[in-house]
């Protein structure tokens, strides 16, 4: 059985960096054990099965020394079905991990003998820095510039780590997960807070521009968020709560008896016990350093070995454009025709760099994601399609502005409809840009139809007064009415005239 990949410094055992066919992971953390199976190891893997049980090995650790009896079975029956799952999807590379339970328990190497058995493979147990150094690799697979604290919440611990250009710093973890707080502070959240705050006391690098949140207590502290905003978003990857109201959302939930969060819709009832003890964490580390934001991240430790197990090249793509680009090549009548919009367009986006060229490559890519759908669907449902797709290295304002754009690609110049409003996600600004993208791929689309090389055969140059279409004689036929009247249309969004030169 091939390894996905090894800790950094250690002898290399892996192969499953150059597999091509699934690769599956399991970790076995306090709370959960969880299976994810990627399609193959590269840089924006799809999901072919992610599913978690939650067991609570760790459950009154701190108490017992000891792994829970009934969550160490739950657990030993989860991995054997995670094998036979691994098994069917022909899982080419393998790789199995367990955290702060099964590291600290007094029984711990007795159950990974036991859970290897079930799994049918080997488990590493990670040491506390090399587990949080993992999953802030897997904030920045998913948020590469991210800048800030990468915090990762498990059932028994705390794990946090620097990230900045792309880089991890210095680890720290320390005993602070929900079911280990639970059972020290018997109940009592007033005395969990001083825990925490001991804990934290003195530890430097706590004030930071963000913190980065990862862990299934944080998610669903970013659901109930959510849910109070009426927020029109519902993707978890790159969300931000501003400080003041999350400490506000802290302190409230803190307060909540079990049954009271199990009250709370968007919360999954096996995290209502360990809810308010995450929201205790989270404020503490807010009160403890200078954080201006909490940006949620779907993205950890499972993600971080998948990124480890990746070449330099591969880890260095950009996730939001490799993504759009397998899309593209998936989804799209002629693939090439993208890159050739992308080029052809460039006069009308000259000297753009950075995050708005991104984000105009992205949205070429997906702008013939809804060829297929019925012609009433096309805007609407291409726009929603785009707007949820599991893609990385975004935020949500840069995600709203790709979707919307490609709403404009099918509906051209329409009004945006209300019923997919993003409320406070784009501004003035954002909502032009977004049209002139849409605007610009419509154009392209009446010229080419979609067809490979057809745009090659004309010239598109932008005057500070016109945007102007150089037509061959031979080629006069090409600019009728749906020509000239999306020339016109894209022209008049940049505040120019459009004019079709034929010679």
């Amino acid at each position: 059985m091939a390894v996905l990949s090894d800790l950094r410094g250690a002898p290399s055992t892996r192969g499953a960096g150059k597999a091509r066919g699934p690769a599956a992971i399991v970790d076995i953390g306090s709370n959960s054990v969880r299976l994810v199976v990627y399609e193959t190891a590269s840089r924006v893997a799809a999901t072919l099965q992610n599913e978690k049980s939650i067991c609570a090995i760790g459950r009154d650790m701190v108490t017992t020394g000891r792994l829970h009896a009934e969550g160490c079975t739950a657990a030993l029956e989860a991995l054997a079905r995670f094998r036979v799952i691994a098994d069917g999807l022909n899982a080419e590379s393998r790789e199995a991990v367990a955290t702060a339970a099964a590291r600290d328990a007094a029984n711990g190497s007795e159950f990974i003998a036991r859970a290897e058995k079930a799994w049918g493979g080997p488990i590493r147990i990670l040491a506390g820095e090399d587990e949080a150094r993992i999953a802030a690799e897997g904030v920045v697979a998913g948020i590469p510039d991210a800048d800030g604290l990468a915090a990762d919440l498990g059932g028994g611990s705390l794990d946090m780590v620097t990230v900045k250009d792309g880089k991890t710093g210095s680890a720290i973890t320390l005993p602070f997960g929900p079911l280990r707080l639970m059972d020290q502070s018997k109940g009592d959240p007033d005395k969990a807070r001083d825990i925490v705050d001991k804990g934290l006391k003195n530890i430097p690098g706590l004030s930071s521009p963000a913190l980065y949140a990862v862990g299934g207590a944080w998610r669903s502290f970013a659901r109930v968020d959510m849910e109070e905003q009426n927020y029109p978003l519902h993707v978890l990857q790159h969300y931000v709560i501003p400080r003041g109201r999350a400490l506000r959302l802290c302190r409230l939930l803190a307060g909540l008896s079990r049954d009271s969060v199990r009250k709370i819709k968007v919360v999954s009832k096996r995290r209502a016990e360990s809810l308010p003890y995450g929201a205790v964490v989270l404020e503490r580390l807010l009160e403890a350093g200078d954080i201006r934001d909490v940006v949620i991240s779907a993205y950890g430790l499972r993600e971080g070995l998948l990124f480890r197990g990746l070449s330099p090249e591969e880890r260095a793509k950009d996730p939001l454009v490799e993504f759009a680009r397998a899309t593209n090549l998936r989804a799209a009548r002629v693939p090439a025709h993208a890159e050739e919009m992308i080029r052809w367009t460039a006069p009308l986006f000259d000297g753009e760099i950075g995050e708005l060229a991104r984000v105009r490559e992205a949205s070429a890519y997906f702008s013939d994601v809804g060829w297929r759908r019925h012609p009433d669907d096309r805007a609407p449902g291409a726009f929603s399609q785009v707007l949820t797709a599991p893609f990385a290295g975004a935020s949500h304002r840069a995600r709203a502005l790709i979707a919307t754009s490609v709403f404009h690609r099918y509906s051209g110049d329409e009004d945006f409809p209300q019923g997919l409003a993003l409320a406070g996600l784009l501004d003035k600004d954002d909502e032009k840009r977004a049209l002139v993208l849409g605007l610009a791929w419509r154009f392209a689309f009446s010229l080419s139809a979609s067809a490979s090389g057809e745009l090659a055969h004309y010239k598109l140059r932008m005057t500070p007064s016109k945007i102007i279409l150089e037509v061959p004689t031979r080629r006069e036929a090409i600019a009728g009415e749906p020509v000239q009247k999306r020339l016109g249309a894209l022209a008049d969004t940049l505040g120019r005239k459009g004019e079709i030169l034929v010679g």
